[in-house]
């Protein structure tokens, strides 16, 4: 085989230009022990962290390939869990900033996340429909709750009671049981989707939001069990004795018989709050605390609630008593208690709306404890703005703190060019014009412009020319950030732009039908003595169609020209005569380009194809199927014949024009992607997509070769049909409304595949031991034993010990799922293999774990197998007292802890009081030295 053609391989060298991703929700997170700083927001496959004092990016929590579509902060403030377009959870140290725990479970993006008060569990909805439960302490799914017919969009622990709440686009509240796992009662009072609900009201009632203007309130009791007779009867306070005497026992007993679902909790509607929004509730949700309330629609308004407390309510009610008594001696009226109620208007009380300069797409509130309410929004163009809310003010107003917008543009970048030493970019977008270092990814300049679609470089870099879409050219000088010149070049877009390879002018094209011809020329600037640069209309080629893209050959003898009519006309550049038709794309060339010999030329059009001519004679050398969208660029590498094209499907593809090769596919675009530019030195590519996001590309010294490269797309499919098969299933089990946790995923069978293997050469090396030992007698001597060189690597242990070390190399969360896939024929090795360790007292969690779950999935061929009973029977004895010594030494360490924390907080209490003593003398000190000095001022 001959030596293959070498090429280089492309990576990615960075994200930026993306100040957060619209999807995927803004939550305030504590670092460097600070709340209400920091704010964790999605930016594509990663988290940022923004610093909102100072606009800084402060951590950066990297992805894989998924796009983030959810956040939700632990508790303790110290771990974020983050959901993912393709359903897994990642739940990353803050600390760190590494991702320590995965979850692999939904088949579809994860739409909600909530960890329960104390951070040892979190649950996930998905848009598959379904609820998993995860254990985070021990790193695996603990069920599966199917239930909803449509996607889950909010998930609520009770703190209370072990019960969960769920709200889905089927217009259904239901109420989950996660001691027996199964949906106790289903809320079906939503006529549309149900898109947020909160608890409020220490979880006494529920507020849900939906497609109209009312969000719904409803009332929640715990229904306790009913009593015997014989037990005595607690005391109680006045407030429950009210509604003791209100519901006798019988009409309880009664009620519970007739609606079995209501023994655990009654729910029912006690009014609704009208928002002032008109559309759908888009997010709804309260503080940590659960004093305040805000939600927001398709709009820019942000509308906050406060929810007041039972005292502040009892303290109204006594009010609102007095001025009843006293109108009814007036009105000489009896009994005015009866009609005096508070209304849910007054219990729920309107503060302010919060107006945002954009669309709101999600926030985030917390209380300050200076008693200020800080909130932060996530807009749609790219920006977050951090709002106070002083509450102490008789009419409280929210005041913009700050704004983080520096980092990107408010809408997508149309257009992008590199200077030719290789070190800035110039991107535009509908309002703006930025310059970025390339190396420091850090804005330089913006500058205000109109839609642009078009950009160059003027040779020597100073400056700038933009196309708009309005026909405008905008020139700019960039060592001031000024806009120097407006020049109407076109009636209709300047769709194109090309530098004439000589350097002295540029040619445009527009949808007026006109390509005309400039040329930059020094002209006397009125306010300084100096001269300044301008640009001078010279030539006009007029033509029956829009002009979509210009090109010039790199000898400047021809100019090609794409036209709406889907062909590409080549003209002679001093005569303008023309020369050639490139004609045989369905749909209009969008982009092209010109290699740098002038040999090829490289189409890219609308019909998702890119073809390839010879320009001495304008034949089609061949037609390439690129993309499963329109291909919106294309550029060649310089000094090569390989080119660049970005299309629609998100993908960026290189290619070979002279072998039609298709040489890598760069991902990592969400969505769209616009255009490209290609470093002059060829070494960078800069692409700019929908997503909102720039991504750099870098030339590594790696050579990429071909066919590895088609072997490693042909295993990446091959891994993505696997977890799209069916999963699989436990003999016996009909599916009901709960499930595993997991799925089956590449992992869980890698990991089973180990097992098998790791069993396997225990079943070798015992053989080979009893041969030894055979020998060893015929011999009647010790003969030396040959070790197995993977034991040797294991530092020479047993083939049983080596077993159980690849065991535990399974991650927690796929442990189920590789158990299942793991054919019988292994299970009773396995079995006999549990046996032996959990005598020795070894890793008994993991162990039990595992053997309860093979029981239960083979459990007809486990009590079928004769040869077993004597293993299980042992098995039984053994697990039941290693599994009791454990749970003693738990028992005696909890006693242990709780003896040094009484310890510790007596020792605390004193330190506490002398600290408040001497805190309490400061203040009184302060306050005379406050005194004199007023005293002598006056």
């Amino acid at each position: 085989m001959g030596l293959t053609r070498q090429y280089l391989r492309y990576e990615p060298a960075a994200l930026f230009g993306l100040v957060a991703s619209a999807r995927g929700g803004a939550a305030f997170v504590a670092l460097r022990g600070e709340r209400g700083r920091y704010v964790a927001v999605p930016g594509c496959e990663h988290v940022l962290v923004w610093d909102t004092r100072r606009g800084e990016k402060v951590l950066i929590l990297k992805g894989l390939k998924q796009e983030v579509s959810c956040l939700c902060p632990s508790p303790d403030g110290l771990h974020l869990a983050v959901g993912y377009e393709d359903g897994s959870i990642r739940i990353f140290n803050l600390l760190s900033g590494e991702a320590n725990i995965t979850f692999n479970g939904h088949r579809a993006a994860v739409t909600t996340l909530q960890y329960d008060h104390l951070g040892g569990r979190l649950v996930s909805g998905s848009k598959d429909t379904e609820v998993i439960v995860w254990d985070v302490i021990n790193e695996s799914g603990l069920y599966r709750l199917r239930g909803h017919k449509d996607a889950v969009t909010q998930v609520l622990f009770l703190k209370e009671k072990n019960l969960l709440v769920t709200s889905g686009k089927d217009t259904l509240v239901k109420w989950w049981d996660l001691d027996t796992q199964h949906c106790f009662k289903t809320l079906v009072g939503h006529r549309t989707e149900v898109w947020g609900m909160a608890l409020l009201s220490k979880e006494k009632r529920l507020i849900t939001g939906s497609a109209d203007s009312e969000l719904r309130v409803w009332d929640i009791t715990y229904i306790q069990e009913v009593k015997d007779s014989d037990e005595p009867e607690s005391k109680k306070s006045k407030g429950s004795s009210l509604g003791a005497e209100e519901n006798t026992e019988e009409d309880e007993t009664l009620e519970l018989d007739e609606h079995p679902e209501e023994r655990i909790i009654k729910c029912s509607k006690a009014g609704s709050i009208v928002r002032e929004g008109s559309d759908r509730v888009v997010s709804l949700a309260t503080d940590r605390m659960g004093k305040f309330l805000a939600c927001h629609g398709t709009d820019a308004v942000l509308e906050v609630f406060s929810v007041l407390s039972e005292e502040e309510i009892q303290k109204k009610l006594e009010k609102k008593m007095k001025k009843a008594k006293k109108k009814a001696k007036q009105n000489s009226e009896e009994d005015p208690e009866r009609s005096v109620k508070l209304s849910l208007q007054e219990e729920i009380q309107r503060v302010t709306n919060v107006k945002a300069s954009s669309k709101i797409k999600s926030f985030d509130l917390i209380l300050s404890p200076k008693g200020e309410l800080k909130i932060v929004l996530l807009l749609q163009n790219n920006v977050i703005e951090l709002y106070n809310l002083d509450l102490s003010a008789q009419v409280p107003q929210a005041v913009r703190a700050s704004r983080i917008t520096i980092g990107g543009h408010r809408s997508d970048v149309r257009t992008l060019a590199f200077s030719s030493d290789n070190i800035a970019i110039l991107s535009a977008a509908a309002e703006s014009v930025k310059i970025w270092n390339r190396s420091t990814l850090q804005c330089i300049r913006t500058m205000d412009c109109e839609y642009a679609l078009c950009s160059l470089f003027v040779p020597g870099d100073r400056q700038v020319i933009i196309g708009t879409k309005t026909g405008k050219l905008q020139l700019y000088d960039l060592a001031s950030g000024s806009l120097i010149e407006t020049v109407n070049a076109h009636d209709g877009a300047v769709w194109s732009i090309a530098l004439s390879p000589d350097q002295r002018g540029f040619v445009t094209g527009g949808a007026d039908k006109c390509v005309k011809f400039w040329e930059f020329e020094l002209v006397k600037d009125e306010s300084s003595v100096q001269k300044r640069l301008s640009m001078k209309h010279v030539r006009i080629l007029q033509l029956d169609e829009d002009v979509l893209c210009v090109r010039y050959s790199p000898n400047q003898k021809l100019l090609a020209v794409s036209l709406l009519d889907c062909t590409v006309k080549i003209f002679y550049v001093d005569t303008l005569k023309f020369f050639l038709s490139l004609y045989g794309h369905k749909l209009p060339v969008l982009c092209m380009d010109i290699c740098y010999d002038g040999t090829l030329i490289a189409t890219g059009s609308a019909d998702r194809n890119v073809k390839i001519w010879g320009l001495d004679f304008g034949d089609c050398h061949r037609s390439l199927f690129a993309h499963d969208d329109s291909v919106m660029y294309l550029q060649f590498v310089p000094k090569s014949h390989l080119f660049f094209t970005a299309g629609k499907d998100s993908k960026i593809k290189q290619w070979d024009a002279d072998k039609f090769e298709h040489i890598q596919t760069l991902e990592g675009h969400h969505q769209e992607v616009w255009c490209l530019a290609l470093s002059p030195n060829g070494d960078y590519v800069v692409s700019a997509s929908h997503d909102k996001s720039l991504r750099l590309w870098e030339r590594t010294r790696e050579p990429l070769i071909l066919e590895e490269e088609r072997e490693m797309q042909r295993e990446a499919e091959y891994e993505e049909s696997v977890s799209k098969e069916e999963q699989p299933v436990v003999p016996g089990e009909t599916q009901g409304e709960t499930g595993l946790a997991g799925k089956k995923t590449i992992e869980t069978i890698k990991a089973a595949e180990r097992i098998m293997e790791a069993i396997e050469l225990y079943r070798e090396e015992m053989t080979k031991l009893k041969e030894h030992n055979a020998i060893c007698e015929a011999a009647g001597k010790e003969v030396p034993f040959p070790v197995n060189p993977i034991l040797r690597a294991y530092g020479n242990i047993t083939p049983s010990a080596y077993v159980l070390e690849v065991f535990k190399k399974v991650k927690s969360s796929e442990l189920e799922e590789s158990l299942l896939v793991l054919p019988f024929s292994y299970v009773p090795d396995l079995l006999k293999l549990f046996n032996e360790y959990i005598h020795l007292g070894s890793d008994i969690e993991l162990l039990c774990r595992a053997l309860l779950f093979l029981l239960k999935i083979h459990f007809g061929q486990i009590t079928g197998n004769h040869m077993l009973v004597t293993v299980i029977e042992d098995l039984k004895k053994t697990t039941i007292s290693r599994v009791s010594e454990a749970r003693d030494v738990l028992g005696f360490n909890m006693a242990g802890l709780q003896f040094l924390k009484r310890e510790i907080e007596a020792k605390d209490e004193v330190t506490f009081f002398a600290d408040a003593t001497e805190r309490f003398e400061e203040k009184k000190r302060k306050r005379k030295k406050k005194e004199k000095m007023v005293l002598a001022v006056l």
